[in-house]
């Protein structure tokens, strides 16, 4: 069986941390879990009222968590920058 683990890497230190581990899961759907709720949890900690999507979006690309997932077995990959531009979008309208 496939143990798939979240990895975070930081938006405004791309590449210099080498990121870290959120956790170990078992089921693919576990893990998108856990990286969906890291990046949840960023935007709304940045949503302001009367914000629009793309600013939040963009504090979100700048300053927020990059979750991921390993490995790449072929399932159709986390891609946490476009969960991110849905949330803004339905939390902005």
């Amino acid at each position: 069986m496939v143990n798939y683990t979240v990895f975070i890497d930081d938006n405004y230190h791309f590449g210099e941390s080498g990121g870290y581990r959120v956790g170990d899961f078992d089921t693919y759907e576990e893990a998108v879990t856990a990286a969906s709720k890291v990046v949840e949890d960023y935007i709304r900690s940045a949503y302001r009222e009367g914000m629009s999507a793309e600013e939040l979006l963009s504090s979100y690309r700048t300053f927020g968590d990059d979750p991921y997932i390993v490995p790449d077995d072929g399932t159709p990959p986390f891609s946490a920058w476009a969960y991110a531009e849905r949330l803004c979008r339905e939390l902005c309208g």
